[in-house]
C-alpha cells in the first residue's frame, strides 16, 4: 500500500511539471510556423497551425532542441505508463536521463535533425518507432529536451496489440514487465485473503489510482478515464497475458539476421579452441609461477560458445584470463555486445550511471581544474557527457576501439573521437592532456603495462591519471563465485589488485593522490548481476544468431519461464544490493576501486 501510495503522489507530481501550450497565446507570426524546426509525428497523429506556433515559441524560449509534445487526451493507460518512466523536471536538466516520451510527436530543432542524420532515415511508422527516436534525439540533445501538453494534437487510439512492441521501444523487457504484473496482482489478492482490511484498501487505491492521478488535472484529460478505472484489474491482467504470449522480436526478422547467423555458423564451425593462446605457466603480473585457478565459466553474457578459466597468481594476487583469448577470439566475443545486436542494451546500461559519472569526475575537484581530458575506453562517451555537468568549460575527448566514438562526436559528447588502440596512438597524442581517465578499461586490456606507459606518455607535467577497476579482493567474489558480474568473461583479461596498481604507478613516476572504495561500489553488480546470469546460464536466448540448438517453441517457453521465476529472485536480489552497497560506503569496502594520481615532472 505504501508503494501505491508513493506511486500515486510520484505520478502527480510529474504531471503537474508538465508545461501546457497555450495556442491562443501571442505568437509571432511573420515567421513560417516551423522556421528552423522539423515536426515528427506518428502516422495518424496531427497538430493544427496554431500548436505548432505555440510548441515552437515554447521551445524557443527555454532553450529546447526536442520537444516532445503530449496530447491532452493521451489514453489513460499511455498516461500513467508514461509518467511511471517519465520525470519532466528531473530529466530536463538531467544529461543521461534516458529520453521517454508520450510516442506521438517531436518538435526537432534543424541542427538536432541534421546530427541525428534523420534527413535520411525513413519516417515512424508506430509509436514504438517514436519512442525509440526519442530516446535516441534526447542523447543529442541532452540537456535541451523537454515536454509539453499540446491540447490541438491529435491521440492515437489505445491498441493492446501493440504493448509489447513499445515497451521493447522504451528498452524495457516486455516479458519481465509482465510477469512483474502479474505478480503485484497476485500480492493484491494474497494481502485480500490474508489480511482483509489492509487488503481492500490497496486494493481500492490501485483501482481507484488513474482517476486519483488523472482526474483533477487542469491540462490531461483522458477521454477513456472512468472506462479505464472501472476496468482497470481486468485490463491489467488481460494485458499483461497477451504481452507474454506475444512472441518476442526475432533476430531472423531483421534483414540481415539471415547473414548473420551463417557468418557465426561458419567461425563455430571449427571449434572454439582456435581463439585461445596457449596456456602460459608465469604470471603476467609479476613473473612468478605460482598460479593456481580462481573460477571457471562458459560465457554467461551472451551465451556464446567456450569456457574461460581466470587464474590467480599465489605471490602478487594478480588475476588473469589464462589461456587468454587471440585477438581474433576477442573479436568473436566482443561483437554485437557494444554494438551491432547488443548495442541498444549496453546503450541502456550506460546511459543509466550517472550518479557514478559524476563521482568519477568530482574526485579531482580537490587538485584542480581539468582543461583538456582525455577517457579512454570511452565506449560512447557516456562518462563524458556526464562529466560536462561537473566541469562544463573542459574538453573532453574519448578514445576507443568501437565506432562509438564516432557517434559521441555527432551527439557533441565529446571533441574529438580517437578509434584505435590506445599504446599504438600515444606518441601523437603526446603531452596533450592534463587528465587521463581509464574507467573500467585496464581490465578489458592484453598488456596493462602499455596502457600505463602510453598514460605517461600523453600526460603532460603534473597531469592527474584517473583509474576505476573491478576490486578482485572483493570478499564478494568468493561468495558468489563465476556468478559474480565483475568477473565478465570472456572480455575482462586481468584484474588487478590495488596495491599492485598503486605500484606500477609508482614505478612509471606518479604520486598517489586519493583511494576510493566504497565510494566506487558499484551498485546492482554483485546480487542482481548473479540472478541475471544464472538466468542466462539456465536458459540463454534461442533466437541469438550464435545459438547452436534450435530456437524450438519448447526452448522459447524455457527461456520465458526462467525469466519470469526471476522475477520475485530480482526483487530480493535488489534488497540484497541495497544493504550490500549500504555496508559498502560505510566500510569503504565495494566491489570496484579508483586511484587518481599525479605525475611528477622529470
Amino acid at each position: 500500500m505504501t508503494a501505491l501510495g508513493a506511486g500515486t503522489v510520484r505520478a502527480r507530481r510529474r504531471l503537474a511539471a508538465l508545461p501546457l501550450l497555450d495556442p491562443a497565446g501571442p505568437h509571432d507570426t511573420r515567421q513560417p510556423h516551423l522556421s528552423g524546426w522539423q515536426l515528427i509525428t506518428t502516422p495518424g497523429v496531427e497538430a493544427d497551425e496554431a500548436t505548432l506556433r505555440a510548441a515552437v515559441a515554447h521551445a524557443e524560449r527555454e532553450g529546447l532542441r526536442v520537444l516532445d509534445l503530449i496530447p491532452a487526451h493521451l489514453d489513460t493507460g499511455s498516461a500513467l505508463g508514461l509518467f511511471r518512466l517519465l520525470d519532466p523536471a528531473a530529466h530536463r536538466t538531467d544529461r543521461c536521463a534516458p529520453g521517454h516520451g508520450a510516442g506521438h510527436a517531436l518538435l526537432v530543432s534543424d541542427d538536432v535533425h541534421r546530427r541525428a542524420g534523420l534527413a535520411t532515415a525513413p519516417p515512424p511508422r508506430s509509436p514504438a518507432d517514436l519512442f525509440r527516436l526519442a530516446r535516441t534525439l534526447k542523447e543529442y540533445a541532452p540537456d535541451a529536451t523537454g515536454w509539453a501538453i499540446a491540447p490541438g494534437l491529435t491521440p492515437l487510439p489505445p491498441d493492446p496489440a501493440r504493448r509489447a512492441g513499445e515497451l521493447g521501444a522504451r528498452g524495457l523487457p516486455p516479458g519481465l514487465v509482465s510477469a512483474a504484473q502479474l505478480a503485484g496482482l497476485a500480492l493484491l489478492l494474497k494481502c485480500l485473503v490474508s489480511a482483509p482490511r489492509w487488503g481492500a484498501a490497496a486494493t481500492a487505491l490501485y483501482w481507484l489510482q488513474p482517476v486519483a492521478v488523472l482526474a483533477p488535472a487542469r491540462a490531461l484529460r483522458p477521454a477513456d478515464l472512468a472506462r479505464a478505472t472501472a476496468l482497470r484489474p481486468l485490463r491489467s491482467l488481460s494485458g499483461a497475458l497477451r504481452t507474454l504470449r506475444t512472441p518476442p522480436a526475432e533476430p531472423s526478422a531483421a534483414d540481415d539476421a539471415p547473414a548473420r547467423r551463417a557468418a557465426y555458423a561458419a567461425e563455430l564451425a571449427d571449434g572454439t579452441d582456435r581463439f585461445f593462446e596457449p596456456r602460459r605457466e608465469d604470471c603476467p603480473w609479476c613473473s612468478a609461477p605460482e598460479l593456481a585457478v580462481r573460477v571457471r565459466m562458459p560465457d554467461l553474457l551472451q551465451g556464446k560458445p567456450g569456457r574461460f578459466t581466470l587464474e590467480e597468481c599465489r605471490r602478487c594476487g594478480h588475476i588473469f584470463q589464462n589461456p587468454r583469448l587471440t585477438q581474433d577470439g576477442l573479436d568473436f566475443y566482443y561483437r554485437d555486445f557494444y554494438e551491432g545486436l547488443g548495442g541498444e542494451g549496453a546503450a541502456l546500461l550506460l546511459g543509466r550511471m550517472n550518479g557514478t559519472y559524476r563521482a568519477r569526475a568530482e574526485m579531482i575537484k580537490p587538485f584542480g581544474t581539468p582543461s583538456s581530458w582525455l577517457d579512454v575506453g570511452t565506449a560512447a562517451g557516456h562518462f563524458c557527457n556526464a562529466a560536462r555537468a561537473v566541469w562544463p568549460d573542459t574538453r573532453f575527448d574519448g578514445l576507443d576501439m568501437g565506432e562509438g566514438v564516432h557517434e559521441a562526436e555527432r551527439r557533441g559528447w565529446i571533441a574529438t573521437g580517437y578509434q584505435g588502440q590506445f599504446p599504438d596512438l600515444a606518441d601523437r597524442l603526446a603531452g596533450r592532456y592534463d587528465t587521463v581517465s581509464m574507467h573500467h578499461y585496464l581490465e578489458h586490456t592484453r598488456d596493462p603495462f602499455a596502457e600505463l606507459d602510453a598514460a605517461v606518455k600523453v600526460l603532460a607535467p603534473g597531469g592527474h591519471l584517473l583509474i576505476e577497476l573491478p576490486d578482485p579482493q572483493a570478499r564478494i567474489a568468493r561468495l558468489l563465485g563465476p556468478h559474480w558480474l565483475p568477473w565478465f568473461q570472456p572480455q575482462h583479461q586481468h584484474l588487478i589488485p590495488a596495491g599492485n596498481l598503486q605500484q606500477a604507478l609508482a614505478e612509471r613516476g606518479f604520486t598517489l593522490l586519493a583511494e576510493q572504495h566504497g565510494a566506487a561500489h558499484q551498485n546492482n553488480a554483485d546480487f542482481i548481476g548473479a540472478v541475471a546470469l544464472i538466468a542466462n546460464r539456465i536458459a540463454p536466448d534461442p533466437h541469438a544468431p550464435w545459438a547452436t540448438v534450435p530456437a524450438t517453441r519448447a526452448r522459447r517457453a524455457a527461456r520465458s519461464a526462467v525469466q519470469a521465476m526471476a522475477v520475485p529472485c530480482y526483487g530480493a536480489a535488489f534488497a540484497l544490493d541495497t544493504v550490500r552497497t549500504a555496508v559498502a560506503r560505510a566500510t569503504d569496502g565495494g566491489n570496484a576501486y579508483r586511484l587518481l594520481a599525479r605525475k611528477e615532472p622529470g
